[in-house]
């Protein structure tokens, strides 16, 4: 590994994550928050899910990653974070084979979640995309 610096960015429906990843003492930090300090440990447990993947692969005593999270509710931002994270741990130490566990394992976590909102369709009402009027015949 080298003693370098990288940005990545994740997201997942509203919510956008940007990580940094950089040589340091093992801190990881949610918006200035440390991880085991985060109100939800189900939250946690998701954002750890990157690098309990890559524990063979990096040494977390010696790095320190830092998240900025904003947008979305909280899973939405969980996930955000954690595709941040796999993504800068990739580039970071430029390992194929993290990669292909991360592939692997769950491919959103690089890849990130290609869903997007259906489009609302002209004369309806605005409940939905499929939404039509009731009809009523008495």
């Amino acid at each position: 590994m080298s003693d370098k610096m990288v940005h990545q960015s994740g997201k997942r429906k509203e919510a956008i994550a940007r990580t940094t990843i950089k040589p340091g003492t093992g801190l990881i930090r949610v918006n200035s928050i440390l991880l085991d300090q985060l109100n939800s440990k189900f939250v946690a447990e998701k954002i750890r899910q990157p690098m309990i993947i890559a524990s063979d692969f990096v040494d977390f005593n010696k790095i320190d990653i830092s998240s900025k999270v904003q947008g979305g509710g909280v899973m939405g931002q969980a996930d955000a974070v954690a595709s941040s994270i796999a993504r800068g741990l990739v580039e970071y130490t430029g390992n194929d084979g993290l990669l292909e566990a991360y592939v692997k394992y769950d491919r959103t976590l690089i890849a990130g979640d290609h869903r997007q909102t259906e489009v609302h369709k002209p004369s309806q009402s605005s409940k939905g995309p499929r939404h039509k009027r009731q009809k009523s015949y008495r």
